[in-house]
């Protein structure tokens, strides 16, 4: 039975603002590739592989939008209004200390990074400046994505939003400019890109700490050392699940590259349309986090059961109808990022397959989110990393390269193998309720 109208509008009011955000950042790496492909596949193969090492850098602090989230939605159920920003301000302190050390040393070794992705010189030379300035703009990243679970938790997802607008305002001119010059500033080419992204990332991490200090309710003060314990043992697991996450996808794209520099210029056009194809899954999953959250908090778990069965619904109705353009117009959505006509002959078959499966996987992404904002982030761990390195992997390697089914093969792997396994196996996870018994202090 659908949702009534009155839940469906309350999940909505937190959910949309969610997309709306998130959907920017796709919106964003859309762009970039919209640009870059007038360079060429070469330039889009190498911004494809950075951008997927730059996920599996931030992905050891993916964490921190959890643990803030999962906390924070709890307290507002509880009813602790008193120094809200608790677990914002710890999550906070631990990312400073250790994102920017790490960066320093990866922007340094960002072009010896490149390469072990890739067999073409041709790659490295085009990326390795871009992954840096990349890799540079990962702790204002990281800052953002923590901002944005406290802001989910308390209700108030348009600061977000706002907060990704004015990214977008700085971001997309600025990548232009950069990458095609405008006098007096000379042309960068593809490296352009990354020093836009540094600029609008900045530029973002400071407007999320000026809202933090009028409306996070004493992030900036107060005792740390009593809520680690809390929040490392979420931000670990869920940290550890990013990263593996990341890695495996980051792994394909050298399995993709063991077939020709095409092909990856066709994989990365791919993954980020599974971006914007799972945008409602990811957008509601995180507004049914929080509504699971609180509702835990003040002990109903009957009502936060309800709340994610809601979710699902919607969710999955909506990605199911996102789906429908990939399947049926793959040439004229490929053809906006993809100049060249082997490229695009090799992507439409997977394109086809993403615009089918996307709503059976889309119980992944959202079972996933809401296990994490249950604080089941452990479980969630082990059914991904179980499902990306038993199946997705040796899968993609088998049927793609030693069976000789190339990009078509591993496309087919990630989707079905991996993607459709991942969401029936999380859907009976939350089907046995044992997130209900967990405590988070």
């Amino acid at each position: 039975m659908f949702p009534s109208w009155v839940r469906i509008r309350r999940i909505f009011v937190l959910g949309l603002p969610i997309m709306a955000g998130m959907s920017t950042y796709v919106f964003l790496e859309l762009v970039d590739l919209l640009f870059v492909g007038r360079f060429g596949t070469t330039a889009l193969a190498s911004v494809g592989i950075s951008v997927f090492l730059v996920f599996l850098f931030l992905a050891i602090f993916g964490g921190v939008s959890i643990a803030v989230q999962a906390t924070t939605s709890r307290l507002v159920g509880e009813g602790k209004s008193e120094d809200l920003g608790r677990y914002l301000r710890t999550t906070l302190m631990i990312a400073t200390l250790l994102v920017p050390p790490i960066s320093v040393v990866l922007v340094w070794l960002s072009a010896d990074i490149l390469a072990l992705m890739t067999d073409d010189p041709a790659v490295v030379e085009v990326g390795g400046a871009y992954l840096g300035w990349m890799l540079a703009s990962s702790f204002f990243l990281v800052i953002n994505s923590a901002f944005m679970g406290y802001w989910n938790a308390v209700e108030r997802p348009t600061l977000y939003l706002r907060v990704v607008l004015v990214e977008a305002l700085v971001n997309v001119p600025l990548n232009y400019v950069f990458m095609f010059g405008l006098d007096p500033v000379p042309a960068f080419g593809v490296t352009g890109a990354g020093i836009g992204t540094f600029i609008a990332a900045l530029v973002g991490a400071v407007y999320h700490l000026l809202l933090g200090f009028k409306h996070a309710s004493g992030f900036q003060r107060g005792p740390v050392r009593a809520h680690l314990g809390v929040v490392i043992r979420l931000m670990v697991p869920a940290g550890v699940q990013q990263f593996m996450d990341s890695l495996a996808l980051t792994l394909m794209f050298r399995i993709v590259a063991m077939i020709g520099t095409v092909e990856v210029a066709a994989y990365s056009v791919l993954v980020n349309m599974v971006s914007a194809a799972g945008m409602p899954a990811w957008g509601l999953g995180l507004a049914g986090a929080t509504l699971v959250g609180q509702a835990m908090g003040s002990k109903d778990m009957e009502a936060a059961n309800r709340w994610a069965w809601d979710v699902v619904k919607i969710g999955t109705f909506a990605m199911v109808l996102l789906g429908v353009p990939f399947w049926l117009f793959p040439e004229f959505i490929l053809g906006l990022f993809i100049q060249e006509a082997g490229a695009l002959a090799t992507a439409i078959l997977p394109c086809r397959a993403l615009g089918a499966m996307i709503g059976i996987n889309g119980l992944g992404y959202l079972f996933a989110s809401l296990l994490n904002g249950a604080g089941d982030v452990k479980r969630v761990m082990y059914v991904n990393l179980a499902t990306q390195y038993l199946v997705l992997l040796p899968g993609a390697y088998f049927f793609g390269i030693y069976a000789g089914f190339g990009l078509l093969g591993i496309w087919l792997t990630h989707q079905i193998g991996f993607r459709g396994l991942n969401s029936v196996v999380l859907t009976t996870l939350w089907r046995q309720k044992r997130w209900q018994k967990v405590e988070l202090w």
